[in-house]
């Protein structure tokens, strides 16, 4: 591809591809000015930047691997830095079995990540502990941590993950500046044992 006047022309087809710009939100707009509410744009501004913390424990991870990759690019979406450290990220993405004896770990990384946080489940095993039904495999981690995204698949296809960011994605940019402060939420962290 060639840069043409800031558009970008493909060269087997010959047509002008424009660039992908954020949908703009609810507002009031004009020559040389555009006003909205503070609650759109910074939902706006984080459902464009996630930064995921990839908690891979077996085959959904190799999926992740593959949507993080050249040809499905997950960083079209926004969210192209990984973070591997809970307090600079604002996704968990636990993807893979999860065995009882990880539960504390995982919700130790969840109570240490900033707010606001989400959280998806990738994948059969750890949305319902997949296939093994068995004494040491959590089923579920939403037995230990709440989940805001359920990704179906054993394992999922890259597809499937992107379309559970865009699901966060969805959740990130409607939610309210107020709903971590809101009784509902504490509530939800008094479930969970977390206040």
């Amino acid at each position: 591809m060639k840069a043409v006047n800031n558009l970008f022309m493909s060269e087997n087809q010959n047509q002008i591809l424009k660039p992908t710009v954020a949908e703009t939100p609810e507002g009031i707009s004009g020559q040389g000015f555009f006003a909205t509410s503070l609650e759109k744009a910074v939902g706006l501004a984080r459902k464009n930047s996630l930064w995921p913390l990839p908690f891979a424990t077996s085959c959904c991870g190799i999926e992740f691997m593959a949507t993080m990759a050249s040809h499905y690019d997950l960083a079209r979406f926004g969210s192209e830095r990984l973070s591997f450290s809970p307090r600079q990220s604002d996704l968990l993405m636990v993807m893979g079995t999860v065995a009882k004896k990880m539960g504390p770990v995982l919700r130790e990384i969840y109570i240490q990540m900033a707010e606001p946080k989400w959280v998806m489940a990738v994948g059969a095993c750890a949305s319902s502990g997949g296939i093994f039904d068995t004494y040491s495999v959590l089923q579920g981690i939403d037995r230990v941590i709440p989940v805001d995204v359920y990704v179906p698949g054993c394992p999922p296809r890259p597809e499937q993950i992107i379309d559970g960011i865009i699901k966060i994605q969805e959740l990130v940019g409607n939610e309210s500046l107020r709903r971590r402060s809101s009784k509902e939420y504490e509530d939800l962290m008094k479930k969970y044992n977390m206040e």
